[in-house]
């Protein structure tokens, strides 16, 4: 991926190096659903999580510590601030097409575990988007993690996953997280999950649709670099996450796709740079 010397994006929060603080975890409605989606992202039991999780920490790791930053570490944050940037660039251009404004989210760097709107988060359950606050929130180590854990390498592997967390902010502005929330209401468990899994599916899609479009406004993808993404995609797909956490698969409680469907997707959206195509909510499967 070409991305050195292009603009970073105004809309970052570097908190690395500073300990979470505050109200605790924020349970109930699209935080605890958030916690528990991203604990089953990696395959992780959400009960261990939640069980772990205190509900303020102690007072003196509410301070800010000092940061040792490595060379690589930072060049990993000047890179996900680029990627960031071409997201601001591509789906404001989207939206100023269909007659709307794109509000740009913020990315947050953290280090351990951070406080967002949406309850008080550790970096193990991977990264989010929070849409109470409209804030993408990633610890750089889990690209550490995607290569070393999940086998999925390159730096457009990693802009996939900051892709994807845009996705769900570009759902946010068009209604379609409320819609989802309102459809999980009330629902049983199996139905919710199936409902979040379109969701996530659909991220994916608008994934895709923004590295199309980012490479046909500069180029930016080398050979390789969408094999790189399919890879991440089928990294963390819930047959495999589970298969390799529990041994097996349990179908009715994924939350995000299989390894197939968020490759598929993702393609969908690469190929076509459309986002009518990531009609996810209606697809028949």
């Amino acid at each position: 991926m070409r991305w050195e010397g292009e603009r970073q994006s105004e809309n970052v929060e570097d908190r690395r190096g500073m300990r979470a603080g505050g109200r605790g975890l924020a349970l109930g409605g699209i935080g605890t659903i958030i916690v528990t989606l991203v604990a089953l992202y990696f395959g992780v039991d959400p009960r261990i999580i939640l069980d772990q999780v205190p509900t303020a920490p102690p007072a003196a790791e509410q301070q800010a510590g000092p940061s040792g930053r490595s060379p690589e570490e930072n060049k990993l944050a000047e890179f996900s601030s680029v990627v960031l940037a071409d997201t601001e660039d591509v789906w404001g251009r989207v939206f100023k097409q269909g007659g709307a404004t794109y509000a740009n989210p913020k990315l947050v760097l953290y280090t351990g575990a951070v406080e967002s709107a949406c309850g008080y988060a550790q970096s193990a359950m991977g990264p989010f988007y929070c849409p109470n606050d409209q804030k993408l929130y990633l610890d750089l180590s889990f690209f550490n993690d995607l290569h070393t854990r999940y086998g999925a390498a390159g730096d457009f592997a990693q802009a996939y996953v900051i892709a994807h967390e845009v996705g769900h902010h570009v759902q946010n502005q068009l209604g379609i997280l409320e819609k989802a929330r309102a459809a999980q209401e009330g629902a049983s468990k199996a139905t919710a999950n199936a409902i979040q899994v379109r969701v996530e599916l659909q991220a994916d899609c608008l994934a895709g649709v923004w590295a199309n479009k980012a490479d046909q406004m500069k180029h930016m993808l080398e050979p390789g670099d969408i094999q790189e993404a399919l890879a991440a995609a089928s990294a963390v797909g819930d047959d495999r996450l589970q298969r390799r956490a529990r041994g097996y698969v349990v179908p009715e409680s994924f939350t995000h796709g299989t390894s197939a469907e968020r490759q598929h997707w993702f393609s969908v959206g690469a190929k076509s740079g459309d986002m009518g195509r990531c009609n996810t909510l209606s697809a028949a499967r």
